[in-house]
């Protein structure tokens, strides 16, 4: 249902012969823009519903819902004020004035008492600034071992990173342990929505599935060298 909301509304969309450029300059046949679903209250509905039954079905335990900033806040307050559970926001780093906050919701001197936090992404890709915001929620004293994405491209990187097998910045610095990541929908997922749907044409299809097998070179091998910024 997400997959072909998400397609529907734009949020969503697959051109392998005319790909996008990623911010790190690679050219990838898929963009999402999971922002698009808060224009549309029916979508914002369907999120939730998903997210509760994830956090159900695999039975996660949560004392706060937290957001990535900034594409997670909005998801992660719809589903705390449904659950009736506190909601923070995480910064990809500590600002430079003030009281230098990273986590958005409590008090700069003070922390999250160990409570159980749910970390809320809208996508992951590489993993790294997902794992950040983990690590952020970690430093602040709060126990989060579960992730919670709308989409999720399942790359071989990001499951590493979450599993803390591999660093998620430059530094070198991993996770003490791990991350479990729960989403509503992946890329496979996608894919078969999609032909179903007739999106897609089966030669497209065959190039989607290349892009899957190796990401960071599909780009070069079809044509499309990525782009120096």
């Amino acid at each position: 249902m997400i997959a072909r909301k998400g397609l529907k509304i734009n949020a969503i969309k697959l051109r392998p012969h005319d790909p996008f450029t990623w911010a790190s300059g690679f050219r990838m046949p898929i963009y999402n823009d999971n922002r698009m679903f808060l224009f549309h209250p029916e979508g914002r509905e369907l999120i939730t519903r998903g997210f509760r039954t994830l956090l159900e079905t695999e039975r996660i335990s949560y004392e706060v819902i937290a957001g990535t900033s900034t594409a997670g806040i909005s998801p992660a307050t719809t589903l705390a004020d449904s659950l009736g559970v506190p909601m923070i926001y995480v910064r990809d780093k500590p600002k430079d004035h003030g009281l230098r906050n990273q986590i958005e919701g409590i008090d700069a001197e003070s922390d999250l008492q160990e409570r159980m936090v749910v970390l809320v992404e809208d996508l992951i890709s590489t993993g790294g600034s997902s794992v950040r915001a983990v690590q952020g929620i970690r430093s602040a004293n709060g126990n989060c071992k579960n992730c919670i994405s709308i989409f999720n491209y399942g790359l071989d990187a990001s499951d590493r990173i979450f599993r803390g097998k591999d660093p998620y910045d430059k530094e070198g610095h991993k996770l003490m342990y791990p991350c479990k990541v729960s989403s509503l929908l992946t890329y496979d997922t996608l894919l078969s929505v999609a032909k179903n749907m007739g999106y897609i044409s089966k030669h497209q299809l065959e190039m989607l599935d290349k892009w899957r097998e190796d990401p960071f070179r599909w780009g070069e091998k079809h044509g499309f060298p990525r782009v120096e910024r």
